[in-house]
């Protein structure tokens, strides 16, 4: 009897350590192409987690095809990655309050070490009290409220001071916001939105005359607009500045101005609530990544880092129709950038795994 019970016992202690030195990260939005793109960056040891769980969460009226990740996941054999579908209704009005998901939300951050939000498409202005400008282009607003309720969630904002924020119950979460993601804790807090950077900073109204401003300045490859040529990046590489590198790549302190690859046309205008710029463009007038005041884990980015055509020479493509055909990669590797890039990645799996 008394061996039966020790051994019931140290089968618990067993067990509870493996599942406390889990350590699972939250992806919102987890697309067929981001799920991929997360596994290439682990198989390439860019991203090393110790005992790794990714709970993929989406709303039920995005507008994109989940069985497509669900098969993925099942063809791939990735059994450390599960799918949870959130159906509860979410208007536009009760995204920064409690809500039909905030019981949601809070057994999701219970439950997890850091969470990961993605690029994508443009926010609706009327989740941060502006009209639409005639350039924006609004096409999956369930997956925008649920994204923004939730950073609200995790964060508070201004919009409702009296809100306590999830992270007050753990400042060290980790919360990574890419693009969007970063725009979307922008405006989770309470901050506001430039909807067309050529035109309302830069007062550049035709795309030649983008074309023939300076590189740092083009957010986007505007070349697509002209001409139809597979072989063109999306994005465009151009210059930052930044002004707090330890935020953004740990005790790495070779290059605060390095090379990286964007594909965007809006941009930060004023702050959210405890937020504070760390990198801006070269001229100071594109907001590049935001830390925040009291949580130390939290870092949202306006570049892409992630995608396989920054980490693989295979992929080549090309600025303008008439340059030669380079991967990403080597020209992050030209500039003396993509260490920067490796340690950006190699800082967010620190974090993740302090927990």
């Amino acid at each position: 009897m008394k061996k039966s019970f020790l051994f019931i016992l140290l089968s618990f202690c067993i067990y509870f350590t493996s599942f406390s030195q889990e350590n699972t990260l939250i992806f919102v939005h987890p697309t067929e192409y981001n799920l991929d793109l997360f596994n290439h960056l682990i198989h390439q040891g860019i991203i090393e987690i110790d005992s790794l769980k990714i709970i993929g969460v989406y709303h039920s009226k995005e507008n994109y095809d989940y069985s497509k990740s669900e098969t993925f996941i099942k063809e791939k054999e990735l059994s450390f990655i599960k799918l949870i579908e959130i159906k509860e209704e979410l208007l536009q009005d009760q995204l920064y309050t409690k809500n039909n998901c905030s019981n949601i939300f809070t057994d999701l951050f219970e439950k997890s070490n850091g969470i990961f939000f993605f690029g994508g498409p443009d926010l609706p202005p009327a989740i941060y009290g502006e009209q639409t400008g005639l350039v924006t282009r609004m096409t999956d607003p369930y997956r925008h409220y649920m994204e923004a309720s939730f950073l609200f969630h995790l964060l508070g904002g201004s919009q409702n001071s009296g809100f306590v924020p999830l992270l007050e119950a753990n400042p060290d979460y980790t919360i990574y916001g890419i693009c969007l993601g970063m725009q979307t804790m922008n405006v989770a807090t309470g901050g506001t939105m430039v909807q067309d950077i050529p035109s309302e900073i830069y007062e550049l109204t035709t795309i030649e005359k983008v074309l023939k401003s300076d590189n740092n300045t083009q957010h986007r490859n505007y070349n697509n607009n002209l001409v139809n040529d597979s072989s063109l990046f999306s994005g465009n590489f151009h210059e930052i500045k930044i002004s707090d590198l330890e935020q953004i790549v740990g005790k790495y302190n070779k290059n605060n101005k390095p090379l990286v690859y964007s594909n965007h046309h809006q941009a930060i205008e004023s702050l959210g609530k405890d937020l504070k710029i760390i990198a801006t463009s070269t001229d100071g007038k594109i907001i590049e990544a935001i830390a925040h005041k009291k949580y130390p884990n939290v870092l949202g980015i306006q570049f892409h880092p992630e995608g396989t055509y920054l980490h693989n020479q295979e992929i080549i493509c090309r600025i303008n129709p008439t340059d030669e055909l380079k991967s990403g990669k080597q020209i992050l590797i030209d500039s003396d950038s993509y260490d920067f890039h490796l340690e950006f990645w190699k800082e967010f799996s620190r974090k993740m795994n302090l927990h």
